[in-house]
């Protein structure tokens, strides 16, 4: 049996990816700050539930105590973030975006991804098959950001994109640092949910085919990379 942990599971990409798992035979953990809501969520999906504000130490180390006396811990799907948005669902500026506005973004998409993952080592660790999957953006493909050619050449924010290329540079760091486990970011694409207020054009079940494809590698899986559905992403 393979246990799987998703933060942010209680809805978007988070849920499906879990729903997922879940028919894939993985014993799944909803990992969710609001309490009911992952209860619901996990009760539905035929998982289970688990309290986790990833932004938060004590709530991090009591569920990793949690999943731990419950069986370990295979695979980490790193899924829980933020985009800002001003009124009327508009994406700021540079010139809107504060430095606190930039901390609280990292507080979620970067710090808590290390938070995160450094709470689960210890049970990763002992797994014969420990994957980790950072869900990341091709907003944090450098590269897309600096081509006037790129679909997301477009996009202004300030914080989301530098959040998001933060982790794709943190995901290499861990492969390097730990051979043993897989890491690895994704991209899920463009995909109609709360985080971007539903103006994306594909759907929770396109985004999420990406994670569960990386959540599933085996030992001999790839390591440091950033990939979608459609190969390799340029960082």
């Amino acid at each position: 049996m393979t246990n799987t942990l998703i933060t942010g599971a209680n809805k978007g990409l988070g849920k499906e990816t879990a729903r997922r798992l879940v028919a894939a035979g993985h014993t799944v953990w909803i990992g969710s700050r609001d309490e009911s809501r992952g209860r619901a969520a996990a009760e539905e999906l035929g998982a289970r539930a688990v309290l986790l504000d990833v932004t938060d130490d004590v709530s991090v180390a009591a569920a990793a105590a949690s999943i731990g006396s419950a069986g370990g811990l295979d695979v980490l799907v790193n899924n829980a973030g933020v985009e800002p948005r001003l009124a009327g669902n508009v994406i700021p500026t540079p010139l809107d975006e504060t430095a606190d506005d930039v901390l609280r973004t990292f507080a979620t998409n970067v710090f808590g991804i290390v938070r995160v993952t450094q709470a689960f080592l210890p049970l990763l660790q002992l797994s014969a098959r420990a994957v980790v999957v950072n869900v990341s953006s091709g907003l944090g493909s450098l590269g897309g950001l600096a081509d006037p050619a790129s679909f997301t050449h477009f996009y202004q924010g300030l914080s989301y994109p530098s959040s998001k290329a933060a982790v794709n540079a943190l995901t290499i760091q861990f492969a390097k640092a730990l051979p043993g486990i897989r890491f690895n970011a994704v991209d899920p694409g463009y995909t109609d949910t709360d985080l971007n207020g539903g103006t994306g054009t594909q759907t929770v079940e396109e985004g999420a085919e990406i994670i569960v494809r990386l959540a599933q590698i085996g030992p001999d899986g790839p390591s440091g990379t950033f990939s979608s559905v459609r190969g390799a992403v340029a960082w």
